[in-house]
């Protein structure tokens, strides 16, 4: 039988290897003698200024380039390697990069095992106090950026060693008005299989080393992880900081207003212009967000009776609180906001109101701006003739910064499994 010209020339094609551009990554023992879990992260960055790892973000017309790799035993010095059909945001894989010279940095966000008491062995990212973000998570590996030329059609090999280790983020220290509590959680420590902590920076009332007999009332802010008590400076605005300009509220020198409107709070609080209250904002580090959204969960765990019924009891039994439900009240805004509805809605008798600004959606009838239950596709909105991509951020003048299937595909890259952090 006579074979086609055409098909002997297609497997001719096919034995000859595709020429392209590919770049491992490897740690070596001394970062590590053990293997390693984790999500191999490779960024790639046109701009000159700072490091890749802290260019990458939601915001399509400005966010630099992310590809990665899930790694499971990763040994010392065994290769990932980043090449082809390698999933990314924004370029959706490796292959479709444009040639030219990058500056290129790698990173290894680890991952910790945990025997889960519903019977679930996961391998995740856990919180190591910088609020689930693993361009700063203590312990991640990761490189220096270097300038590499990249041509996804030309036979390139480059070679990135992670060589550097993120240290351990110092606590913020105890001033006269905010101390901070750190408990570990009966609950959440059997659900998780291991010790899980609980945290709070708590702003005292002006008096209260004084007024030894006093007891005070207890408002718990709900949102994001702090790094520490926020808007709230004890020293004048700094002469000397630099303005930065605010792009989401258009406004210049923001950096300067905020230190202002902190200081003139501390004035305010320590003047005794204001009632004495104990105030309150929680750190409910897990492995999957910079928060737990303050309630019990199949996946997450029982956060919301961890938070009302072990870390709420403790500090008003160290700092004097009134522990009543008629004395505490709950506030936020935008998580914070669903966070201190949710609370006061699940533990109705711990709490006497609840102060919610922009809450996220309460339900999943809107959830951004997609209806889980009616509508067809969360990426697109479809007529008879046309579709159209389902915006995800704005700017302030209504400006699509990025889609709904931008945000996920970001998340897709940072990591599987709703690993991403974000």
């Amino acid at each position: 039988m006579r074979i086609p010209s055409v098909a002997l020339a297609a497997a001719a094609l096919a034995a000859v290897p595709v020429l392209a551009t590919e770049i491992e990554v490897v740690f070596q023992e001394e970062m590590s003698a053990e293997p390693l879990d984790g999500r191999v992260l490779l960024l790639l960055s046109t701009d000159s200024e700072g490091e890749p790892r802290f260019q990458v973000g939601w915001d399509i017309t400005s966010t630099m380039q992310v590809f990665g790799l899930e790694a499971e035993g990763l040994a010392p010095g065994e290769p990932v390697v980043f090449g082809g059909d390698v999933f990314g945001y924004p370029v959706r894989s490796f292959a479709d990069l444009e040639p030219g010279e990058y500056r290129v940095q790698a990173l290894l966000h680890r991952y910790e095992t945990f025997h889960r008491a519903d019977g679930h062995v996961v391998k995740m990212p856990m919180d190591r106090g910088e609020g689930q973000r693993w361009n700063r998570a203590p312990g991640n590996l990761y490189s220096e950026p270097v300038t590499l030329r990249v041509h996804p059609a030309t036979e390139i090999r480059h070679r990135i060693v992670l060589d550097q280790v993120i240290p351990p983020i110092e606590p913020p220290a105890d001033t006269e008005y905010v101390k901070h509590v750190r408990i570990r959680s009966e609950l959440l420590s059997e659900f998780w299989g291991r010790d899980m902590f609980l945290g709070a920076h708590v702003l005292l009332p002006r008096g209260f080393e004084e007024n030894v007999e006093a007891r005070y009332p207890l408002m718990v802010f709900h949102g994001h992880f702090p790094a520490d008590f926020g808007d709230f400076r004890s020293e004048p605005p700094d002469d000397d900081l630099e303005c930065e300009y605010s792009e989401r509220f258009d406004v210049e020198c923001y950096n300067r207003i905020v230190q202002q409107e902190s200081h003139d709070f501390y004035l305010r609080w320590t003047s005794g212009e204001l009632p004495p209250f104990l105030v309150i904002e929680i750190q409910h580090a897990n492995p999957f967000y910079d928060d737990s959204y303050a309630v019990n969960s199949a996946n997450v765990g029982p956060y919301g009776d961890a938070i009302n019924h072990e870390l709420i009891p403790y500090i008003e039994e160290r700092f004097r609180g009134v522990g009543e439900g008629w004395a505490r009240f709950t506030y936020g805004g935008s998580t914070g906001g669903w966070e201190a509805l949710a609370t006061q809605v699940f533990y109705p008798e711990m709490y006497n109101g609840a102060f919610a600004a922009c809450p996220d959606p309460i339900d999943f009838r809107s959830y951004m701006v997609v209806d889980i239950y009616e509508d067809e596709n969360a990426y697109t909105a479809r007529g008879p003739f046309g579709a159209v991509d389902r915006p995800g951020l704005r700017n302030r003048l209504g400006h699509v910064k990025a889609t709904l299937r931008d945000f996920n595909h970001l998340e897709l890259a940072l990591g599987t499994k709703g690993r991403s952090g974000d």
